[in-house]
């Protein structure tokens, strides 16, 4: 079981993962900041139908749509929130990995050469 992780591990380009974390960071911060300023649009109006439903009708639709509409657009909000945080998240995990994965290095290289100098004892 190992053996596969460390094969998927390997497999990732770490670099290029490790170098693109702050643009995918600042890609969700714009997708946020672009939904968040997004209003309902107003005023539109759509092409008549050739049998006119009453206007009763009309204002019950329209309520409905409306109500559809601000429904669709707070999911909207919420998922590019959902969006802006992942990519937050990831590009936090990347410089953590990044960092112990430079202290481990230290630490490997310092454990090597302890070893070497016992063993040259």
């Amino acid at each position: 079981m190992a053996i596969g992780w460390l094969s998927i591990l390997k497999a990732v380009p770490w670099t290029d993962v490790v170098s693109n974390a702050p643009k995918v960071a600042d890609g969700a911060k714009k997708l946020w900041e672009t939904v968040a300023r997004k209003k309902a649009p107003t005023g539109t109006s759509p092409s008549a139908p050739s049998d006119t439903p009453s206007p009763a009708d009309q204002a019950a639709r329209i309520a409905e749509l409306a109500g559809e509409l601000d429904r669709l657009q707070q999911e909207m909000l919420a998922s590019s929130q959902l969006l802006k945080t992942l990519a937050e998240q990831n590009a936090q995990l990347v410089r953590r990995v990044y960092w112990q994965s430079r202290l481990l290095l230290i630490v490997g290289l310092i454990a090597v050469a302890g070893l070497t100098l016992v063993l040259l004892r």
